[in-house]
């Protein structure tokens, strides 16, 4: 019977992981439903740009433990570098959430990136307000760290931007810090310290072979592992066998015995002495030294270890008693013999001890000086010793002095010639002083800061180990409300280390930590901290200057900079969550202002909207009418490229009434497509000409020379607008008669042989609902117009492989799935529309995919799409795209597909792009005599800007400074660019920018026209 209920134990969760995998919204939700909410935690992922950064606070052991025990919901925000994968998070009853919204308590290992901190409140789940989050990580602030006070003062009530409102400093949310855990004796019960030692020695044994070849000795170290490569009781074994190699062979004898210096006594040195006692190790102290390397019969079968306390080395300057009181009592009093007595006769030093300005170096540069010069003296002496002795004149003192593995990684600290940090990516590298001699060598040093991170797992698990009791009291703080002083025994003890290591709280520093103030108002003055958001890159507007704020700064924001900036009498504030773009685009240029912001935080983005005179927005569609909102509020107008949403012409009203113009519209495909054809059409009808038939193609493709993949296309940027376009229908009037296209049959819908340019071969497709632009353009029917049709441009084959990819199930943006490789999109998509496996992708999987997918696509194109599968999902080595990473988490197939997209069919930079527009008036005279107009722009990229970003980010420019300039003439309201002497104004600018319309008339020639063919496929 128990194994009975076990077994449906089993099957109920295995259910629970599969409806997490397919529905993670869902899953991640449904619990709220259900009960009032509970406290959440959330794990954090870690900072992108820290590569190498894979622990987590919490195993999913420990999650699971807290689920059952605790009665939470933990969230994890998807990462496929961390340690641990989101199927094992979900298994332990995680749920994924991209933002961790819900979560009251955030749990991270290093600080988090500015733009992903949640500093908004959580509803109380033991009423209907609202509580504090808590940010638990090492948020490297409790020194004063200069780089990190805009990190902290968003903890902390700023007057400047919340008043005097005490409820909302209240609500702001509390920083915890790991690194001040610590027991009532003050000692740190948490941290990584042991683990950086076990990596930092053998980076440095790693370090130290690599130096000894460079010196013509092959070390048995050169097989050290590297720490990343393998769980810890793997390198140990590893290490092990080179220890047994060194016993039984020895080390080299041109280089005398190894010795090893370990400094410190604290964690980091235990772990290094952990691991170096995988190998044959005999300690010493510092009076065996000189000894050990001047008597040849020194046995090299052994590894030679110091652990070098303070008293080995300290010395009072008077000749004094030392004690470790006196010390730290008078750190002046004394200094450090480590040059002297230890260096010199060091293979490498390990170094696990910290520096604080007004204590000694361990070793300054000078008296590294000093120590090479005794290295070369004693060499010199050895040798002449050893001259008519069996063992000749080896150097034993070859590279001595030379090796340093600086764990404590202290900048021009305890060792002041390390002047940089090492990455796991490259970890040591060779530096020679300035002060150095010429005859002195150079040193070879490891100094990477994140050593715990190449052991993600063992640390991990350690880690969360040891703060999984303050997990708990954090948890039951929000769960009862309850302070330290309500807790009794170790729960007492746990949750009063808690509060010592709260940095702030509601708002303010506390305990030991208000003197950060200080530290904070200083880096606000000197503008390190800004109210609206992190400040990357600064050039002060100057009185006077006009301001204008750009939300957003991707692929087509050069050329609007470029524009906006060649202004000196106006100031942009280029606003996004991309501090190294942001600065890219700000380099050199005095009157623009980077700012880093999270639209998820309107406070922010509302402070950088008060201080505009007008705003662009270059964000996602979705985000427009939230900016418009808060330009309407504070009066300010708004310029986007975006076709006016549902939700945006709402705001017409209210635009007016406000005295506001948000003006949408203005880019490319919509924008100098509408610009132009106002022209055309308004040029038509001033010659007193009526308007018959309007067709008007417009898209952005590669120079001809860079499309020779599959689709015959390349991205700039996300493909998910043009894959989710290819699931729109289509309206559109031609001769007369009115015609749909539902939106499974949009790609079969093609225009071949599309006749827009005397050069190029293209095909067409419609596009969305052409007949809204009968107002807009003025073309009805009862004006005598037979043709209003608006469609895109794509080279031929464009719409059967699409058409293809939609039928296996690529285009679904319904169901999830969790993707094995790349190579098993395709047959996993297609099974999630067959209801049933579909085999994988070897020999035999491949005939039984082609078999199931034949039932779906047209045979013509079968061939086509399986090539294309194959170019796309298995690059060559000679491909310049790579694969991306397989995402660990569940994604629709079309998301899937534009990250594949993305990555394959992404411009090379010496690749160029192509834009085409093209719009054809057919017109008639009170005679009936037709003419055909056109208006063409053909548009390459250049070594500075796609020919994209140029159409769409000259017209946003241009229009933002026309707004700027002009504003008493300009409309109000909700508008794209319909007044003459707006699209006038634009056009004259882009000739000026070399983006000039081409125009040509002639007479009406039947069958020689867009027009005509387009009545072969529909008529």
């Amino acid at each position: 019977m128990r194994h009975h209920i076990l077994r449906r134990l089993q099957f109920m969760r295995h259910l629970q992981l599969h409806d997490a995998l397919k529905h993670p919204t869902r899953a991640a939700h449904q619990h709220q439903h259900q009960h009032q909410p509970r406290v959440a935690i959330g794990i954090r992922r870690e900072d992108p740009l820290r590569i190498w950064e894979r622990r987590c606070p919490l195993t999913p052991d420990a999650i699971e433990t807290l689920i059952a025990e605790e009665d939470v919901d933990v969230y994890f925000q998807p990462c496929e570098r961390r340690v641990f994968t989101a199927e094992q998070f979900i298994k332990a009853g995680a749920k994924p959430h991209k933002t961790l919204a819900p979560a009251h308590i955030v749990l991270g290992i290093k600080e988090t990136p500015l733009h992903e901190l949640l500093t908004d409140p959580v509803q109380d789940p033991l009423s209907n307000g609202l509580v504090p989050r808590t940010q638990v990580m090492f948020s490297h602030t409790i020194k004063g760290q200069p780089y990190n006070m805009p990190l902290l003062s968003r903890f902390l009530h700023d007057p400047s931007v919340h008043g005097r409102d005490a409820a909302h400093s209240a609500l702001l949310p509390t920083l915890v810090d790991w690194e001040l855990l610590t027991d009532m004796d003050g000692k740190r019960t948490v941290g990584f310290g042991w683990y950086a030692g076990v990596a930092g020695a053998l980076e440095g044994l790693n370090s130290t072979a690599h130096l000894h070849l460079q010196l013509g000795v092959a070390s048995p170290f050169l097989s050290t592992p590297r720490p990343h490569s393998a769980p810890l009781p793997q390198l140990r074994q590893s290490l092990r066998r080179i220890g047994e190699q060194i016993a039984e062979n020895g080390t080299p004898a041109s280089i005398g015995p190894y010795i090893v210096c370990v400094t410190g006594n604290g964690q980091v040195a235990n772990g290094a002495l952990s691991l170096l006692s995988e190998l044959p190790v005999q300690m010493v102290s510092v009076a065996d030294l000189p000894a050990l390397v001047a008597d040849p019969s020194t046995p090299l079968n052994k590894i030679y270890v110091l652990h070098a306390g303070q008293e080995t080395y300290l010395k009072r300057k008077d000749g004094g008693a030392v004690s470790r009181k006196d010390y730290y009592a008078h750190p002046s009093a004394y200094e450090s013999r480590f040059y002297d007595l230890i260096a010199p006769y060091t293979t490498v030093l390990i170094n696990g001890v910290g520096w604080v300005p007004g204590y000694p170096r361990l070793m300054t540069t000078n008296e590294t000086i000093l120590a090479l010069e005794k290295v070369q003296q004693l060499s010199k002496e050895l040798a002449e010793s050893t001259q008519d002795s069996a063992a000749g004149t080896r150097d034993v003192m070859k590279g001595r002095c030379q090796s340093f593995a600086d764990i404590s990684c202290d900048i021009e600290g305890g060792l002041e010639f390390m002047h940089r940090e090492s990455t796991l990516s490259e970890p040591f590298y060779s530096h020679k002083p300035a002060q150095f001699p010429a005859h002195l060598p150079a040193l070879q040093i490891m100094s990477v800061d994140i050593l715990p991170t190449s052991l993600p797992l063992d640390a991990s698990q350690e880690f969360s180990a040891g703060v999984l009791p303050y997990v708990r009291a954090l948890v039951r703080k929000y769960k009862h409300h309850q302070h330290a002083e309500r807790f009794e025994g170790s729960d007492f003890e746990i949750a009063e280390a808690v509060e010592r290591a709260t940095v702030a709280s509601g708002g303010r520093l506390v305990g030991k930590n208000t003197w950060l103030q200080e530290s904070v108002e200083k880096c606000k003055a000197a503008g390190l901290a800004a109210s609206a958001g992190t400040t990357t890159a600064v050039g002060t507007p100057k009185p006077g200057q006009k301001k204008i704020l750009m939300l957003g700064s991707g692929m087509v924001s050069g050329p609007v900079v470029d524009e906006i900036c060649n202004r000196k009498d106006v100031h942009l504030t280029i606003a996004s969550d991309q501090p190294e773009r942001n600065g890219f685009l700000c380099n050199g240029r005095t009157n623009a202002t980077g700012v880093v912001v999270d639209m998820a935080k309107p406070d922010v983005v509302e402070e950088l909207v008060k201080k505009s005179d007008v705003v662009i927005s270059l964000l996602p569609v979705p985000f427009h009418p939230a900016v418009a909102e808060l330009c309407i509020k504070h009066h300010r107008h708004l310029v986007t490229a975006s076709y006016i949403s549902p939700d945006m012409r709402k705001l017409h009203d209210r635009a007016v009434k406000a005295n506001v113009l948000l003006l949408n519209e203005i880019g490319l495909d919509p924008g100098i497509d509408h610009c132009s054809a106002l022209a055309l059409l308004d040029s038509i009808r001033k010659d007193k000409k009526e308007v018959v038939s309007f067709t008007s193609f417009c898209g952005g493709l590669p120079a001809p020379e860079d499309a020779d993949v599959p689709l015959k296309y390349k991205f700039s940027w996300s493909p998910r607008g043009v894959l989710s376009a290819a699931l729109n229908g289509a309206q559109f009037q031609l001769n007369g008669k009115e015609f749909s296209v539902p939106s499974d049959q949009l790609l079969r819908s093609k225009i071949p042989n599309l006749p827009v340019s005397d050069i190029l071969q293209l095909e067409g497709i419609p596009n969305r609902d052409s007949l809204n632009y009968a107002d807009t353009y003025d073309l009805h029917p009862s004006k005598g117009v037979r043709t209003l049709f608006r469609g895109t441009i794509r080279y031929p084959g464009f719409c059967d492989l699409m058409y293809a990819f939609r039928q296996i199930g690529l285009l679904d943006t319904e169901n999830w799935i969790t993707l094995r490789s790349w190579a098993t999109l395709a047959p996993q998509a297609l099974a999630v529309k067959l209801q049933k496996p579909v085999v994988d992708v070897d020999e035999a999987g491949a005939e039984a995919f082609r078999a199931a997918a034949a039932e779906f696509v047209p045979a013509e194109t079968l061939p086509q799409m399986l090539e294309a599968l194959a170019w796309l999902t298995n690059p060559t080595d000679s491909s310049t795209t790579k694969l991306p990473p397989v995402p660990s988490t569940p994604e629709h197939p079309i998301d899937l597909l534009a990250s594949l997209l993305s990555a394959r069919l992404s411009y090379a930079p010496s690749e160029r792009d192509l834009v085409v527009l093209h719009h054809e008036v057919i017109s008639s005279d009170s005679e009936r005599h037709e003419e055909i107009h056109t208006s063409s722009l053909e548009v390459y990229g250049d070594a500075t800007h796609s020919a994209m970003a140029r159409c769409v980010g000259l017209p946003v420019a241009f229009a933002a400074l026309y707004v700027l300039d002009f504003i008493n003439v300009a409309p109000r309201g909700v508008h794209g660019p319909d007044a003459p002497h707006l699209y006038t104004h634009i056009l004259s600018k882009l000739d000026g920018a070399g983006l000039q319309m081409k125009h040509s008339v002639k007479p009406y020639v039947e069958g020689k026209t867009v027009e005509a063919r387009l009545k072969t496929i529909w008529q």
